[in-house]
């Protein structure tokens, strides 16, 4: 009996690999550079890796070949990369996704990791975080940041929350923030503060 099932999690687990018993990586981003380079340095560090631009070449090849990892840009030209977090989770849950993050979008991450993503990233990320946050095991708590944000930054990462919150409404976001509207256009016309 325990042969048995020693097979059956064999097998699975070599159905979740490609043919050449490399774990089987996709990369979903429509920065065609940043998406190409992560792509070389996954591959160098044993992943067979495979490339989508847009959520719809993610969705297909998420239903052509469900991958063991996937790396996920948030916002896409097509749409939002929780809608390939959301099928992934659904084809194969067992795939361990990391969520990376343009400027103002840590809380649309942490909906990421609620829907099943085990990390997300600021980017341009690093190959060598990626790795990390893919390989690390499943209860392992996130390292403290070296670098972490300003108390400006925070203050405007929580008005970019609240921003998005609000379906990007200012004037409803201004209302909740007890905040007058035209200061609000400003800190949203400008960048993100380090």
């Amino acid at each position: 009996m325990v042969d048995e099932q020693n097979m059956d999690v064999q097998s699975s687990a070599s159905s979740a690999e490609t043919v050449d018993g490399q774990p089987s990586l996709l990369i979903v981003d429509d920065d065609r550079p940043f998406l190409q380079r992560l792509g070389r340095a996954m591959e160098s560090r044993g992943f067979n890796v495979e490339l989508a631009e847009s959520v719809s070449e993610g969705l297909g090849q998420i239903h052509k070949q469900p991958p063991d990892y996937a790396v996920v840009d948030m916002r896409l030209e097509d749409g939002n990369g929780l809608d390939v977090i959301a099928v992934l989770k659904e084809v194969h849950p067992d795939t361990r996704a990391v969520v990376l993050t343009g400027y103002g979008n840590i809380a649309t991450a942490v909906t990421a990791v609620k829907m099943g993503a085990v990390d997300y990233l600021s980017k341009p990320a690093d190959a060598d975080d990626v790795y990390k946050a893919l390989m690390a095991p499943p209860d392992a708590k996130a390292q403290p940041p070296e670098d972490p944000m300003s108390a400006d930054r925070v203050r405007w990462e929580h008005i970019q929350r609240v921003y998005e919150l609000c379906n990007r409404n200012v004037s409803e976001t201004a209302r909740r923030l007890k905040m007058h509207r035209r200061t609000l256009q400003r800190i949203l016309a400008k960048r993100a503060p380090r």
